[in-house]
């Protein structure tokens, strides 16, 4: 296992398995009075911010704001989580998009005193894992303007140190990038938190400061301390539950142990590393790179399997979770190229080892291995035959840069995600106009059913009269959310069907009753009104100036389509000063609102930070 022969750290300690690790932590909680709980899905229901869950509180904030758990104050348990945020990391020796989170948590029960003194012991005492108190140090929020420095938590630890004869130093005041939580969204519980690292370099290097810069001080563990609400105006109260979230990374831990520089030579990633070695017939250490992509290739290739596997499970698609799993499992095949793998399913055979391997800790993967091989083994098929003719179609682009309409032909032609044909423009040192791959997107996605439909050919695809009319409510539900929110609302996507439009927009908070009934209000005002349709192709400064929206903006071309949605005189005139709707737009629309029928919002929620999302028919 490559273990480093440093003899400083504990001889006693033999190899301790990552389920090992994993009981232990649980043991110990449980020996505090804490209530071991099962983990929650992958997908979450209580944060609709995330498209995952990513850490182990998302599951628990109903009760971290207040309300009740059945188990009690004192919680703890493993959590898997995605976290795709630092998705390029990937390859190096210690980031994840799969993981899973150790945690314990306090729900106005114990506070700083205790979890930092139960961190302490689990790591350092010799009934549990016995780390060398002399590799440790800690970072602690420095403070800022709207929060002062977290004195209590210095103070705690500056005892410990003290009695372990350890340094002063090594307990470093970070800002809020390094040493604060949350919240999860614009909104909500927040707090310090204080950060306990482990150094992983040789004894001899081992510095009396801490610089949380070197990759040697590994984070293992986070505590936590939710004591403020971010509010609305972005002010930090205090809150009347002071709560405790804290953890650590098993992945790290079981790493550190064992003397292990490397995550991926653990028992938690030694399987599919020997499974990868098998299928390309090359070997983990034999160069820098090959080390890099089998690491990105046992990486995406678990996530996926855990993601498709999930209790609610999501499959490859182009939106939301759905693309997240398929750029993981293209990303992986395109890097299973590059290491000669040209059998057939050979991504499954990946799968059958992560399932083989966490089964006695996660049984749905066997309940759904079917489910995940099926997946799997259509995707790959999927990807694999254009993956040949999306390369050498790159190849041809890719001379002076990638622009938006081309890196769209790769996604849609070809099924590059986005994040492929960068990696790949990255290889040749060359750039990808990223932001007009998006507007790209955008315009087919509003005008398409599905993001893998037809191209944008200045109408909808799907041109049926339940499409049409839904979009054009859609321009009337944006004019209503900016005349009742402000002018900061901005459209930042849609999807319409013939059965219903979804608009996501710009805005901080959830909607009130009553706002959503003003909006309702006001668009079926204005099909009361029969308000008429008029469609303009003006030069894109001059529908600027008449202060039309444009989703899209600068990406149009010279000359645009402008609908505009307003009170007619006698002669059909529409005033456009008073328009109830102006914007660009490749159409088509209804020529008269009031065949629209009767407008009903049906959901609202959050799309992502500072971003809503409405779901609304026509009845």
């Amino acid at each position: 296992m490559n273990c480093r022969p440093d003899k400083q750290i504990s001889e006693a300690l033999k190899y301790m398995t990552s389920l090992e690790l994993r009981q232990k932590y649980l043991d110990f909680f449980k020996a505090k009075n804490h209530a071991v709980i099962s983990g929650a899905s992958l997908i979450p229901e209580n944060d609709p911010t995330v498209l995952f869950t990513t850490a182990g509180m998302h599951p628990l904030v109903p009760f971290l704001l207040g309300e009740k758990h059945p188990a009690g104050r004192r919680l703890t348990n493993a959590q898997k989580c995605i976290r795709t945020g630092d998705i390029e990391e990937v390859g190096d020796k210690t980031h994840h998009t799969f993981f899973e989170m150790m945690g314990n948590w306090s729900l106005g029960d114990y506070f700083k005193k205790e979890a930092i003194a139960y961190s302490w012991e689990f790591l350092t005492s010799p009934e549990w894992l016995n780390l060398d108190k002399n590799r440790l140090a800690v970072s602690v929020f420095a403070g800022d303007d709207d929060v002062p420095f977290d004195e209590e938590a210095y103070g705690l630890w500056s005892e410990i140190f003290k009695q372990n004869d350890l340094p002063l130093e090594r307990i470093a005041k970070l800002p809020k990038k390094n040493n604060w939580w949350g919240p999860a969204g614009t909104t909500g519980p927040c707090g310090p938190d204080t950060e306990i690292f482990y150094w992983t370099g040789e004894a001899a290097a081992l510095p009396s400061g801490f610089n949380d810069d070197h990759e040697a001080w590994v984070e293992i563990w986070n505590n936590v301390f939710m004591e403020y609400n971010k509010n609305a105006a972005g002010k930090y109260e205090l809150l009347s539950q002071h709560n405790v979230d804290t953890g650590f990374g098993l992945e790290r831990v079981v790493a550190v142990i064992n003397n292990l520089e490397d995550n991926y030579r653990t028992d938690l990633f030694a399987g599919l590393i020997r499974k990868i070695e098998e299928l390309s017939g090359h070997r983990y250490d034999e160069n820098s790179e090959m080390t890099r992509v089998m690491r990105i290739i046992a990486d995406h290739l678990k996530a996926a399997t855990f993601i498709i596997g999930d209790d609610k499970g999501v499959a490859p698609s182009n939106m939301d979770q759905g693309y997240v799993v398929r750029r993981l499992i293209r990303r992986a095949i395109r890097h299973g190229r590059q290491l000669g793998i040209k059998q057939n399913s050979w991504t499954t055979e990946i799968a059958r080892t992560v399932i083989a391997d966490y089964q006695p800790v996660y049984p749905e993967l066997s309940r759904r291995q079917e489910f995940i091989l099926t997946k799997l083994n259509q995707e790959e098929d999927k990807f694999s035959h254009t993956l040949e003719k999306g390369l050498s179609e790159f190849n041809k682009l890719s001379a002076n840069g990638i622009s938006g309409a081309e890196a769209f032909k790769l996604y849609q032609s070809y099924g590059f995600p986005l994040e492929i044909t960068e990696e790949l423009a990255k290889e040749k040192k060359i750039a990808v106009d990223r932001d007009g791959f998006e507007a790209e997107l955008q315009k087919h996605q509003e005008l398409s059913r599905t993001a893998a439909a037809g191209k944008f050919k200045g109408g909808l695809a799907d041109a049926g009269e339940g499409t049409v009319k839904l979009h054009t409510a859609a321009h009337l539900l944006l004019a209503a959310l900016r005349k009742t929110l402000g002018e900061h609302v901005l459209q930042k996507g849609s999807n319409i069907t013939p059965e219903r439009l979804r608009l996501d927009f710009s805005h901080p908070d959830k909607l009130t009753p009553a706002q959503i009934k003003e909006v309702e209000d006001d668009v079926n005002g204005a099909i009361a009104q029969n308000l008429r349709v008029s469609c303009e192709e003006l030069f894109l400064e001059e529908a600027k100036k008449r202060g039309a929206m444009g989703v899209f903006d600068s990406k149009y071309g010279e000359r645009v389509k402008v609908y505009t949605i307003g009170l007619a005189d006698d002669s059909g005139q529409i005033n456009f000063a008073q328009a109830f709707s102006q914007e660009i737009c490749g159409g088509p629309h209804v020529q008269a609102i009031g065949d629209l029928g009767h407008f009903k919002i049906q959901k609202e929620e959050a799309s992502s930070a500072g971003v809503r999302r409405i779901k609304a028919i026509l009845e």
